[in-house]
């Protein structure tokens, strides 16, 4: 996407951070925090059937490129709508901090 035009970030898209809380076993409840809201541009790449809890899912792969944000980071995921994309890899196209190209997974159920 270098070289990109602003008409190619056109969904609109919720950026989150986990925020981890202790549930008092031991153990901590994990909520999803809005960051940010930004236009991008999301591109399937792969898919692929895989078996989960003895039930048939899908994953998606998708290229999501938003304008670049230092503290965009993998442990973060992007929300469009009621799909969510976990963040997998975040690469800065042609090195020049004007735009981040993550690379993400969505799970189909």
């Amino acid at each position: 996407m270098s070289g990109s035009r602003i008409g190619a970030l056109r969904h609109r898209i919720v950026l989150e951070a986990a925020a981890r809380a202790a549930d008092g076993g031991g153990g901590a409840v994990v909520t999803w925090l809005p960051v940010a809201e930004a236009w991008a541009s999301i591109t399937p790449s792969t898919g692929a059937e895989t078996i989960v809890a003895d039930a048939l899912a899908g994953r998606i792969t998708h290229e999501v490129v938003v304008r670049h944000r230092a503290d965009l980071v993998p442990a973060m995921r992007f929300r469009y709508g009621a799909r969510v994309f976990e963040i997998t890899a975040v690469l800065d196209v042609d090195e020049r901090r004007r735009l981040s190209r993550c690379l993400c997974r969505e799970e189909l159920l």
